[in-house]
């Protein structure tokens, strides 16, 4: 019985180096897939230069797609700096920045524009709320650490 319970509490462990094996992986992949998306957006500019034809939506289009690539590294980099643990704010971060961009692709209906915009000030809001609440947090423990 008490190799049994040796095993699981072991399972956390095992668990966390798992989890940890493949966050890794997962930025190695989408670092590579950074890349690509700088070269594709250098391509579509030297496009424009050569054709004389604007995209300006494809463009746009593509660098919140570079964004996006970009906040989830910094997550997961942030994820190992803070002794696997995931902020709240990087996650809203990326939400805000992938409405953003489906409002850039799709905003031929004005209601469904009015709601993801609806939904974007929300998530502002908890952003805002998420930093004050951290800020005070901060704040607390550099009075408590004085005393």
């Amino acid at each position: 019985m008490k190799d049994l319970m040796t095993k699981f509490q072991k399972t956390p462990h095992i668990l966390q180096a798992l989890l940890n094996i493949c966050l890794f992986f997962l930025a190695l992949a989408l670092s590579a897939l950074l890349i690509s998306e700088t070269w594709y957006i250098v391509q579509i500019v030297y496009q424009s230069f050569v054709t004389r034809q604007d995209s300006y939506y494809e463009m746009l289009s593509e660098l919140l797609v570079f964004f996006l690539y970009f906040e989830f590294i910094a997550l997961i980099v942030k994820y190992f700096k803070s002794n696997f643990h995931f902020p709240l704010r990087y996650f809203i971060y990326i939400g805000i920045t992938a409405v953003i961009r489906l409002i850039i692709i799709d905003h031929d209906n004005a209601m469904s524009t009015f709601w993801w915009s609806l939904a974007i000030l929300i998530m502002v809001g908890a952003l805002f709320i998420s930093n004050r609440r951290n800020s005070g947090v901060q704040k607390h423990e550099k009075s408590e650490s004085d005393h």
